[in-house]
């Protein structure tokens, strides 16, 4: 093949068939290359991050929580209890921002869906490639995390690697019905920033993230019961140190999870279409 040859377009038909074909693909690249706008970002929330509470709970609360007897955590230390939380709050904490402002991006500030809209790209392969790119954001900086804590001996078990998934699919089911809601709202007022404290962070304490859940009032057990984040780190801990529970829950906490993920995804897809065809 000469050069001349090598270099020539393709016709349109074979570059819509293929921008059809692999839509997903293509918006997810375009996604993860703008992330290289703050790219020393993520690297540094992905190393930092795990170091932080690693000094903060390894070293100092760790140490006076295990001094005091730590029998409330299946017979580990203090900081093997947490660690699976703490991968999966990261994850979680990363999709509530990246399914609420960069959706936002897309269709009011920099309108960045619309262009794809002029090729053959529908509105449901912009979601699942916004969506993909996150995941893949998520399963990077999770599979970053567990290494650091698996260096410092924080993860015992070997399947431990296995809740760098559940951390990742944490995210989704927080990100997926929050990038649905975001795809509906027309005038950003501060809402995200709402979800973040009202929501986000509230789960975060009511999750069994640095205590049992157990060790709350049963009035308010059921925030846990319905936390994404409470069921990724009890999926966690069962793969990370062999924390006891029946099988069956841990079937429910997967199928929990991604419940929220698919159905979110579906409802980001109606919105989604809705918003950028109407």
């Amino acid at each position: 093949m000469t050069g001349d040859a090598a270099l020539r377009a393709h016709p349109p038909e074979v570059s819509a068939a293929r921008a059809q074909r692999l839509g997903v693909w293509l918006y997810a690249e375009h996604e993860l290359r703008a992330m290289r706008s703050y790219l020393s970002v993520i690297v540094a929330y992905s190393i930092g991050h795990p170091l932080l509470y690693l000094v903060a709970m390894g070293i100092g609360l760790a140490s006076l929580v295990d001094a005091n007897g730590g029998g409330d955590f299946g017979g580990v230390d203090y900081l093997t209890f947490i660690v699976p939380a703490l991968l999966a709050s990261g994850a979680f904490l990363a999709a509530s921002g990246e399914f609420a402002w960069p959706v936002m991006d897309g269709f009011k500030w920099h309108r960045l869906y619309y262009g794809p809209l002029v090729t053959p790209l529908q509105p449901w392969q912009i979601a699942a490639g916004h969506t993909l790119a996150v995941s893949i954001r998520l399963l990077s900086q999770s599979l970053v995390y567990y290494l650091i804590v698996a260096a410092f001996g924080a993860v015992p078990s070997g399947f431990g690697i296995l809740s760098v998934l559940t951390a990742t699919l944490a995210g989704l089911a927080l990100g997926t019905p929050l990038m649905a809601y975001a795809a509906t709202i027309k005038e950003e007022k501060a809402q995200f920033v709402m979800i973040q404290r009202f929501l986000v962070m509230p789960l975060m304490l009511f999750s069994g993230t640095f205590f049992p859940l157990t060790n709350l009032p049963l009035f308010l057990q059921w925030i846990g019961w319905l936390s994404p984040l409470w069921h990724a780190t009890e999926i966690g801990r069962v793969a990370s140190y062999g924390y006891a529970e029946p099988l069956w829950l841990s079937v429910v906490h997967v199928l929990y999870l991604a419940g929220l993920a698919a159905g979110g995804l579906a409802l980001s897809f109606r919105t989604y279409r809705r918003r950028l065809v109407t």
